[in-house]
């Protein structure tokens, strides 16, 4: 194994670490900055980590007709943002699954883990988890065409549909304001919060019945099944943040194989992370919470802006 190789493993590591642990210190940032812009008091940075420990320590229950899926689902969802961390460009771009880091792939890992949690939680037989099943896969339904039409602008970009590659590219063109990022990025931030259910979605904050949608697929967990769901969620939330900073902001990131490069692009990760967790508070603070019915408006109009992010590039090249 030469230097290069085994950098670009270290990379690799380093790039899943950082995820697994970052991830719920970003959602603890988000809710901290909530807090501060609603004048409230502000719960630890840390509160997430506690969560996540206590439930590892307490003792599963299950219910009596739950299949063998509802006990191995948890599992797969977090495999599976974990695999998606992975395949992310956050600190690096010289990474061994560059290959395989498609965007388009992406989105289906994303879908492949929105389809267990929904089938989990209809797999038990109560009211509210196959209410949420069904609110999931609709703005799933709706939240992918979206996304998919951002990476696509993004591609005819940089000629390639490989975060790595459109991170390198994009960060490599002079410094401009590009019309059709400026409408693909409006489109971004809104699937990224339909995605992650937050504000004007949904509130993770709440348990109410008529309007919780991913809430009410874990009602039914507990323990260890919850805490991987919940980690999960946390996971869910960096990686589409990560998806944001390599389509609109890839400058910082490594794209060297040196030490001293992933040294210097970890404190300007870390950065990006802090202004991108304090912008997601903001929006959701000056955002109303929507009804359930019109979710699929908030959605369209997100898809709306994607296609015109399209056809600005294509018409104009700008």
């Amino acid at each position: 194994m030469n230097a290069v190789t085994a950098l670009e493993w270290f990379t690799q590591v380093l790039e899943v670490i950082t995820a697994l642990a970052a991830a719920p210190l970003l959602f603890g940032w988000v809710n901290q900055c909530r807090a501060w812009l609603q004048n409230r008091s502000a719960p630890s940075l840390l509160q997430p980590y506690r969560s996540i420990r206590k439930l590892f320590h307490k003792d599963a229950v299950l219910a009596t007709n739950a299949s063998p899926l509802f006990r191995i689902a948890p599992y797969v969802i977090f495999g599976t943002m974990a695999a998606a961390a992975a395949v992310i460009p956050s600190v690096g771009t010289h990474l061994p699954f560059t290959p395989v880091a498609d965007g388009i792939a992406l989105v289906g890992l994303l879908a492949t883990a929105r389809v267990f949690q929904a089938l989990a939680a209809m797999d038990v037989g109560t009211a509210f988890g196959t209410l949420g099943a069904r609110r999931e896969m609709m703005i799933g339904f709706l939240a992918e065409p979206a996304l998919l039409m951002v990476i696509f602008v993004a591609s005819l970009l940089s000629a390639s549909t490989a975060l790595p590659a459109i991170a390198e590219q994009l960060a490599s063109q002079a410094v401009g304001i590009y019309p059709s990022l400026a409408f693909t990025a409006v489109a971004f931030t809104m699937v990224l919060l339909a995605e992650n259910a937050r504000i004007p979605v949904d509130n993770p904050a709440t348990h109410l019945e008529l309007t919780m949608i991913h809430e009410a697929m874990l009602l039914e967990y507990s323990a260890r099944h919850l805490a991987l769901l919940e980690w999960a969620a946390t996971l869910k939330l960096f990686n589409y943040t990560c998806i944001g900073f390599a389509l609109f902001a890839p400058w910082g990131t490594a794209h060297s194989e040196t030490p001293q490069a992933l040294l210097a692009a970890l404190p300007i990760f870390g950065l990006k992370l802090l202004v991108a967790g304090g912008g997601i508070a903001l929006v959701e603070t000056l955002s109303a919470k929507l009804r359930v019915f019109r979710a699929p408006e908030f959605l369209a109009t997100a898809f709306l802006f994607a296609v015109l992010g399209l056809l600005v590039r294509l018409l104009l090249g700008a």
